[in-house]
């Protein structure tokens, strides 16, 4: 099969090489002309034999929406884009719509393994027509990991990016977990060896994951994390899955408390704590700290 791959990053060029290991030939675009195999969208598409295939792998919001817009105008009746980004699933319903009017196919793709998809293969989520779903499916099975499972149609328009959003959003709490879990066994004094404890735990426990090993991993790499600021970033789907949450009066506490803490880790001198300490010393007479 031939495959228009857009976004050579971190995740599509590495997508792009397991996808030619299967056999399949892969165009890429990418701004950057050193990992680039073709030099425009019209020279992608022009390389591509109908009906084309053509995958969107850049950031979400307006890069997406540019190029969408610009492979609707090159494409033609019976094509089909995939958007593989982490876009919202909002997105997905208005790109199907678009693209629709052209006759041209959308299916959205829900994609989750890092760094480590190359070797170890994507777990896939991805929405839409069945008959759409279906020019895709050698790349999908080229992508997914070995084995019965790690992929799924998981309904019409939207869904696989709704998917790849809640799993994203358990990927929050789950972190959470672990790192609340490793910042007590640090601060007593009868644990002497905290990464051998987190090493224990990936055999034979309930919570043994991959990503407890990538725990580990950064363990061995800085045992006690002295070399990082306690800042996290979010790439957006937390938000957007407690956002859904709202909308349909489902409880997320978890989930909704693990990306507070991230908004919380921004604060160096948290304005909610200043009100705190006013309080208790108003009310008790407890001390504060003065800066």
């Amino acid at each position: 099969m031939e495959l228009g791959l857009v976004g050579l990053g971190k995740m599509g060029g590495n997508m792009r090489e397991r996808i030619r290991r299967a056999g399949h030939t892969v165009f890429g675009y990418d701004r950057n002309p050193d990992l680039a195999d073709v030099h425009s969208l019209q020279e992608l598409v022009g390389k591509l034999s109908g009906p084309r295939v053509v995958w969107v792998m850049v950031p979400a919001g307006e890069p997406t929406q540019t190029t969408i817009d610009e492979l609707a105008e090159l494409l033609e009746p019976g094509d089909v884009v995939v958007d593989g980004g982490n876009s919202r699933w909002t997105d997905d319903e208005k790109h199907a719509e678009e693209l629709a009017v052209k006759g041209i196919g959308f299916v959205d793709c829900g994609v989750s393994g890092g760094v480590w998809g190359l070797e170890n293969g994507y777990a896939l989520m991805y929405g839409g027509d069945k008959e759409n779903v279906a020019k895709v499916q050698p790349i999908f099975d080229a992508l997914k990991p070995e084995g019965d499972f790690g992929s799924v149609h998981a309904g019409k328009v939207g869904a696989g990016h709704f998917a790849k959003m809640v799993h994203n959003g358990i990927e929050y709490a789950m972190m959470q977990a672990y790192a609340e879990g490793w910042e007590l066994l640090e601060k007593v004094d009868s644990v002497t060896d905290v990464r051998e404890v987190f090493r224990s735990w990936q055999e034979g426990t309930v919570i043994r994951s991959w990503l407890l090993d990538l725990a580990v991993n950064a363990l061995d790499e800085d045992e006690h994390l002295d070399g990082l600021r306690g800042y996290a970033q979010d790439s957006g789907e937390g938000r957007w899955t407690v956002e859904a949450a709202i909308d349909n009066a489902v409880p997320l506490p978890a989930i909704t408390a693990s990306l507070f803490a991230r908004f919380a880790s921004r604060q160096e001198d948290s304005p909610q704590m200043k009100m705190i300490a006013a309080l208790r010393n108003q009310f008790g007479g407890h001390a504060v700290e003065k800066k």
